[in-house]
């Protein structure tokens, strides 16, 4: 007798477009708690904030502002993490032995109460001066799928999904600080990169003013033919929860207060 191969499970994957408060870590830390809890009545396996969500992007605050890996600023958030089943990615400035400046770091909130870390690998022009390059991060099993993470610059270079995709992502995050006169540049890169390597991208964008940017929002995700299934309408706090498997994905939009 034959057996059929087992369908992939569904996955719900969630951008998290929110409006941050310049370096008030206390502010931000409450509206990670309210996206997070949105987040997870939808039923998200995986949850991705913006480049330094829990600050703003501000270089010239991240020294001060920096954490250091077993910072209590996370633990909240952990438990939150744990308790949905739901890996979170929230952005913060990373205090690193040696290492005379912060990296831009994605900290990785796991479902079963673990604590990782991604570190931007690729600063843009002028980010040297506040900040160190890191060394990036693992894939991260998100249901039966592998998922790679990247921080803004990181997507502006070719080899960075290209390595994600031979190690077997299926899934490329990416949390970014884009403005209005760049979107139409990057999102054509994320769209490429879905197309050329057969992965679904997902891009959580401020949606606020941020570091002296206007941050454009307009959150998105590609499949993995380069279609773009669903993107948030513009800026404001908004989620957008994309559900379904490789190649069969549908999404909608949320907007929070």
């Amino acid at each position: 007798m034959a057996f059929l191969p087992e369908k992939p499970m569904a996955s719900v994957l969630v951008a998290a477009q929110c409006a941050v408060r310049a370096g008030d870590l206390e502010a931000n830390l409450a509206t990670h708690k309210v996206f997070m809890q949105h987040a997870a009545e939808s039923g998200a396996r995986l949850l991705v904030f913006p480049e330094l969500s829990l600050t703003g992007y501000e270089p010239t605050l991240a020294r001060d502002l920096a954490q250091t890996p077993e910072s209590a600023l996370f633990d909240p958030l952990r438990r939150l993490a744990r308790e949905a089943g739901m890996t979170t990615v929230v952005g913060v400035p990373l205090r690193v032995p040696g290492r005379d400046k912060p990296q831009i770091a994605a900290c990785i909130l796991q479902a079963d109460g673990a604590l990782a870390f991604y570190t931007k690998q690729y600063l843009h022009g002028g980010e040297e001066r506040f900040f160190s390059p890191g060394q990036g991060g693992e894939l991260l099993p998100v249901g039966d799928q592998l998922v790679a993470l990247s921080v803004c610059a990181d997507f502006s270079h070719a080899d960075h999904p290209a390595r994600a995709a031979a190690g077997g992502a299926r899934v490329y995050a990416t949390s970014v600080l884009i403005g209005e006169g760049g979107y139409e540049h990057d999102s054509a890169l994320l769209l490429g990169h879905a197309q050329r390597h057969g992965m679904a991208v997902l891009m959580a964008n401020h949606g606020g003013p941020t570091g002296g940017w206007a941050a454009a929002g307009r959150s998105a995700f590609w499949d993995e033919q380069g279609h773009c299934v669903a993107q948030v309408g513009g800026a404001g706090n908004r989620l957008l929860i994309v559900a379904g498997q490789p190649r069969d994905w549908c999404g909608r939009e949320v907007v929070l207060g």
